[in-house]
């Protein structure tokens, strides 16, 4: 990925972990929030899906050499994060607490604008090799 490639005034590894941040905080905010009693280990899956992004962000940052495949493994938790969520979203929608609902509805717009950046900065890089 070319480093000059911005989406939203970010570099793709900095919203990855932006994403990655966000995604990682709500999990556990709707985890310790939720009114099941024990608490529900689902409601901490925006954050073991925000993880991943987090961490291959910050390893972007450190391994600048390895970057596109960094990104490329975003994509794919990105992907996963905007397939899964919006087939629950689709299947449960009326069986979901507040915080599921939320929680998915998260999962598919982190998810789906992720990987709509994503395509576009590997498109620029492609460009800039070739021009």
């Amino acid at each position: 990925m070319e480093e000059g490639f911005r989406q939203w005034g970010m570099t793709i590894p900095n919203l990855s972990m932006v994403y990655g941040s966000g995604l990682a905080v709500w999990g556990i905010f709707a985890y310790l929030v939720q009114s099941a009693d024990p608490p529900s280990m689902t409601a901490l899956i925006p954050a073991f899906m925000g993880a991943p992004l987090l961490l291959t962000g910050a390893l972007s940052k450190v391994n600048p050499k390895n970057n596109r495949h960094y990104m490329h493994a975003a994509l794919l938790v990105a992907t996963l994060m905007a397939v899964a969520g919006g087939y629950r979203l689709i299947r449960a929608f009326s069986d979901m607490s507040t915080l599921g609902l939320v929680s998915h509805i998260l999962l598919v717009l982190v998810g789906v604008t992720f990987v709509y950046a994503g395509v576009k900065s590997f498109r620029h890089a492609r460009l800039m090799r070739e021009g």
